[in-house]
């Protein structure tokens, strides 16, 4: 493999060493210009380049226009990833609208309250991966009157902003306008019409109504402007060292800022994009290896791990890869690095409401930084750490609140001024609830939620530093530790298991791992083997994890066991 430099001096600021204000569609406007004939997305069976991908933005916007979606109004999509939506992003934000992903994961009770507390005018949903999830079957069971509605005049009792749900697929399904009828709407808008829209577009005005994944309670809606997601993608872009012969491999979905931004940065640099609509590994590593990935972002160890332990991954050519992003304890980091020796491994640190990072360690960092930390803040984004019960600004290498202000800062939480207000301080910093500190050289140490501080018989416990320790255990594949009520010690650690394929270990001897080589306090009472995990987007949902342990104990007392 080609030695890659990583030198700072050779980063590449196509426009200029300077701020540069774009709306999320005008990237793919200038770039369309550019270079029209390459390569914009792959996807297993479907390939577009700058041009195509214009053409069918502009497409979906008329189409949206004739439906009188109109600059402000929410547009909800309800797909797996796919060209389309990647289409519909730039399609609805050219017409000024706001794009609202919706976690495809979703169940009835959590899709009806997304939809109507989003306030979805239209909605854009497909069959293209029925065999794994229905949506039309789960948006009747939603809406029970759609099936005798009019697909263009929608009246439903849960949803009452919602007017129409545009299926894509030629399929005539009851209360939903198909792709045919869709696409003969947009003869009804000139191109010229959402040119001029896309014009009237201000880059602080909101572009995604984006929610958060919901790992600790409802999801919120955080407004990110077309400053927030554009400039983060730029930072990405120029943090990567990324070039137009890029191409940058990312299963995570498009309803998570962990797709949309490496999507951003990719059209930014002219860099190619690729994507699945259900993550399968063996899939996945083909797709790598036949078009040269030469930057991936598995991002979360569960699909990292899927990946790093399939068995063809000793036989898969990677020799193009240069960049892998995941997050994840150092040990489990220094696990998978050294599966990689040739690839440069960066993490990253970030949330939605700050549009969904705010920093990557540099790739010419040394190891032993990028397994620690997650670099330092992007440019234009001020991190601070202070005392979570005072606020007062604390010096480099002390643990508290991660806190940070900056253009990359939401523009509060949809219908929830209590919840925004609570969130940010008298000076502009928001308040992410994360645990972490600030090395000498600035870059951000990620520790885990404050919220995830175990007290453990009056000892303060960091679940991920419990979770780090066990991660070590060669027959672990991931482990999550939570907090569980106890009578004497108020709250001790309970450990969630998933071991790797072929490997064995029992309680007894995960404990006696623990022994001698941790605080006995720190040492989980409890440990159970899963093979699921409740899920959001793409993070585990610990506080789940807490429930069902809660219950089965409370199930164990009342029984008598």
């Amino acid at each position: 493999m080609a030695n890659i430099g990583f030198e700072r001096s050779t980063v590449r600021y196509p426009m200029g060493n300077w701020i540069e204000a774009l709306t999320f569609a005008d990237l793919l406007g200038y770039m369309a210009d550019q270079r029209p004939e390459a390569e914009a997305l792959i996807f297993p069976d479907e390939r577009l380049s700058y041009g195509e991908l214009r053409d069918r933005a502009v497409g979906m916007a008329r189409s949206l226009a004739a439906l009188s979606v109109g600059r402000g109004d929410k547009v909800g999509i309800l797909m797996p990833n796919c060209p389309d939506y990647v289409a519909l992003l730039f399609g609805i934000t050219m017409l000024g609208a706001v794009a609202v992903p919706i976690n495809a994961r979703f169940k009835r009770d959590e899709l009806g309250y997304i939809i109507e507390h989003s306030d979805v005018r239209v909605l854009v949903t497909t069959d293209l991966i029925r065999e794994y999830v229905d949506f039309m079957n789960l948006l009747q069971t939603c809406y029970p009157e759609l099936t005798e509605s009019n697909p263009q005049h929608l009246r439903l009792a849960r949803a009452p902003r919602l007017r129409q749900i545009v299926l894509l697929s030629e399929r005539e399904v009851p209360g939903m306008i198909a792709r045919s009828s869709f696409d003969a709407l947009a003869e009804e808008i000139g191109a010229s019409e959402v040119r001029h829209r896309q014009a009237q577009v201000q880059i602080r005005d909101v572009a995604f109504l984006m929610y958060t994944s919901g790992t600790t309670a409802r999801p919120k809606g955080c407004l990110l402007s077309h400053e927030t997601v554009v400039r983060n993608g730029m930072a990405a872009s120029r943090r990567f060292h990324m070039r137009p012969a890029d191409r940058l491999w990312d299963p995570l979905p498009l309803f998570h800022m962990g797709g949309i931004l490496p999507l951003a940065a990719a059209v930014y640099s002219g860099a190619t994009f690729l994507s699945m609509a259900h993550f399968e590994p063996e899939t996945a590593l083909a797709i790598m290896e036949r078009e040269q990935v030469t930057i991936a972002y598995p991002t979360f160890e569960t699909i990292t791990q899927a990946l790093l332990h399939h068995p063809r991954f000793s036989e898969t050519d990677l020799s193009h890869l240069r960049l892998v992003i995941n997050v994840g304890p150092p040990d489990r980091l220094r696990a998978m690095q050294r599966q990689l020796p040739h690839v440069v491994q960066v993490s990253a640190y970030g949330c939605t409401e700050g549009g969904g990072v705010i920093a990557y360690n540099w790739p010419d960092e040394d190891l032993e930084s990028r397994l620690t930390t997650q670099g330092p803040p992007f440019e234009g984004i001020e991190v601070r750490i202070v005392d979570p019960q005072t606020g007062a600004p604390l010096p480099p290498n002390r643990s508290g609140e991660i806190v940070f202000r900056g253009y990359c800062l939401f523009d509060g939480y949809y219908k929830d001024p209590e919840g925004t207000a609570a969130a940010m301080d008298a000076e502009g910093w928001f308040h992410t609830g994360d645990l972490g500190a600030l090395d000498a050289a600035g870059r951000i140490m990620y520790q885990g939620r404050l919220k995830d501080m175990l007290k453990v018989g009056g000892e303060n416990v960091a679940a991920a530093e419990v979770e780090s320790f066990l991660a070590r255990h060669p027959a672990i594949k991931i482990v999550r530790v939570v907090g569980v009520p106890d009578e004497r010690l108020v709250e001790v650690p309970a450990a969630f298991v998933e071991l790797h394929e072929g490997a064995s270990l029992t309680e007894e001897e995960l404990i006696d791992f623990c022994k001698g080589q941790i605080a006995s306090f720190k040492i989980p009472r409890y440990v159970r083997f899963v093979n699921e995990w409740p899920m959001s987007a793409t993070k585990i949902q610990k506080f789940k994890l807490r429930q069902m342990l809660i219950e089965e104990l409370d199930e164990g007392a009342r029984s008598g066991d």
